[in-house]
């Protein structure tokens, strides 16, 4: 990591529990980011926190040390039976994540977490959670379908956090949090988090109505984008794009990419391209069934493919480590979606490269992400010697041509666990 980004507060002075200072120094954590120097402080001295930060500054892992700290300090009854902690996410992808974060960082705990969300198999999850869970996370309106099957007990709950509150409001999702909320224990009685990309007046009165008194964390930077990822705008036609991306991969050393595009037909299509001119590519589309986002994300993590072909289904709530180049193939429609798609990348420290391809069909978008992060993205040509190449042609998936064959032929398709965690008294 460059220490640029990080604060000068060590892991290892600070108070917290032992499974936990083991976990960060397997992993080779030493310095908070400010964003969780900031919340453990918090939090060791017994706040609840609502926190503003930038994506990929380590916000998971901040609310996650608190949650965990607070749990293994504060012993429960032999005969209580958890889950002590909801952790609450707008997606499913996000809610993925944060279970693989919270099984790295409670590996020393004893704390069992189970994942729980929409469009994966329900008995899966009520099994998981009839074996014990310590820790719930997942999407509102699975956890509330689970909790009225009487699958999820919430009067035991100790901590409660809530990731990416901003997202939750757009995906109309608040009503769902404040009926979870109102049957766990009252706020006074619970450690309660609450982090968002932007601390609005309507999540400051999320906090400020079912929170303890919570302490506002604001990480502030002088420019909405991370400061350590270099930007670069190119405008081409829509025909040139194809081949312009390609030059531009192949001339540039990256360890992962991710190229977003603003629709599955056009992700198809640049699969199919860059599978054809020798990339390792995987795909995420709104369609693809969750069994197979995950097998896919688990080959980009583990680096079995160099590509990722996205539409915005990825560009909230992933953290994948060393993606060194984000590719807008498309500009994003919502300016919003440029700085999520572009936070991909530069993760925790680390640096890199977002290229735009600004063509007609989308730069009247420009005006709008420039004006939302304030600041103009430096453009710049494409050297003739970049596309200095053949292009090779596309290679069909086998799901690409039947699509397009149903196209041509008018088809539609129309007991519980008792090796528990060491917190009982």
């Amino acid at each position: 990591m460059e220490n640029q980004h990080l604060s000068d507060v060590a892991f290892k002075d600070l108070p917290l529990h032992e499974s936990l200072q083991n976990a960060l120094e397997d992993n080779g954590f030493e310095y908070c980011t400010p964003i969780q120097a900031e919340s453990l402080k918090r939090s060791l001295e017994g706040h609840d926190l609502a926190g503003q930060a930038q994506t990929g500054t380590g916000k998971t892992a901040a609310f996650l040390l608190c949650a965990y700290d607070y749990m293994m300090k504060t012993p429960v009854a032999e005969d209580q039976v958890g889950p002590w902690c909801i952790i609450l996410a707008p997606t499913r992808e996000l809610a993925v994540q944060i279970h693989k974060d919270a099984e790295l960082f409670g590996a020393y705990t004893g704390l069992d977490c189970v994942a729980v969300y929409g469009g994966a198999p329900m008995d899966a999850q009520k099994r998981a959670l009839a074996d014990g869970a310590d820790i719930v996370i997942g999407t509102p309106g699975r956890i509330i379908d689970l909790y009225k099957q009487r699958c999820l007990n919430l009067k035991d709950i100790e901590v409660v956090i809530m990731d990416e509150a901003d997202r939750m409001f757009d995906l109309g999702f608040i009503a769902d949090i404040r009926y979870l909320l109102k049957r766990m224990p009252e706020p006074t009685k619970r450690r309660n988090m609450l982090f968002s990309a932007t601390l609005s007046a309507r999540v400051m009165e999320l906090a400020y109505e079912h929170m303890n008194a919570p302490q506002k964390i604001a990480i502030e930077s002088e420019q909405l984008t991370a400061d350590n990822v270099t930007q670069k705008l190119y405008h081409l036609t829509k025909e040139d794009k194809p081949k312009a991306l390609i030059g531009l991969m192949r001339n540039t050393e990256h360890k992962r990419s991710i190229v977003f595009v603003n629709t599955k037909r056009v992700a198809d299509d640049i699969t199919d391209l860059l599978v054809g001119n020798d990339f390792t590519v995987g795909k995420l589309s709104g369609d693809l069934p969750q069994n197979k986002r995950e097998a896919v994300l688990k080959k980009f993590q583990a680096g079995d493919i160099d590509v990722l072909v996205a539409t915005d289904v990825a560009a909230r709530g992933i953290h994948i480590p060393s993606v060194s180049h984000v590719y807008n193939y498309d500009l994003p429609q919502d300016r919003e979606d440029y700085v999520h798609r572009i936070g991909r990348t530069a993760r925790a420290g680390e640096s890199g490269q977002a290229i735009s391809l600004a063509c007609d069909e989308y730069v009247f978008s420009l005006p709008d992400i420039e004006e939302y992060i304030e600041q103009k993205i430096p453009t710049d040509m494409i050297d003739d010697s970049v596309l200095d190449f053949e292009i090779k042609a596309a290679v069909r998936s086998e799901r690409s041509a039947q699509h397009k064959h149903d196209k041509r032929h008018g088809n539609r398709n129309n007991g519980h666990n008792n090796n528990r965690p060491r917190r009982h008294t």
